[in-house]
């Protein structure tokens, strides 16, 4: 080997080494930025968790209050006959009339909706 091969391939060695040696500090510097953001990343993963455990909770207390409201009417229901549930009904209407007369008028609205033909 001559001494402008020796010193090319001494260069080469030594520019390769270099680039080799800033890659792997490139990959270092990489490794410890991700390490430090692992913790607030796993912190905002473990807050979403919680806020959709506690939104699941809430539609599922939602759902556990609508099935007792429907259970109380099944009960209601099968315990009183039409005319107790009459007097329900006008005991109501005297404690709540301004509600009661809403109710009314929407409920006429939509049977006259029902009965009329739109020819």
């Amino acid at each position: 080997m001559t001494t402008d091969e020796k010193t090319w391939n001494d260069s080469f060695t030594g520019g390769a080494s270099e680039v080799k040696d800033k890659i792997a500090g490139m990959g270092r510097a990489a490794a410890a930025s991700i390490d430090k953001s692992r913790e607030p990343a796993a912190d905002r993963l473990d807050g979403a968790a919680t806020a959709l455990h506690d939104s699941a909770e809430n539609i599922s207390g939602a759902a556990h209050a609508a099935a007792g409201k429907l259970n109380s009417a099944a009960v209601y229901v099968r315990e009183n006959d039409v005319d107790s549930m009459m007097a329900d009904v006008g005991q109501f209407v005297r404690k709540n009339p301004g509600p009661s007369l809403l109710v009314a008028a929407v409920g006429g609205f939509f049977l006259g909706r029902a009965f009329t033909r739109n020819d």
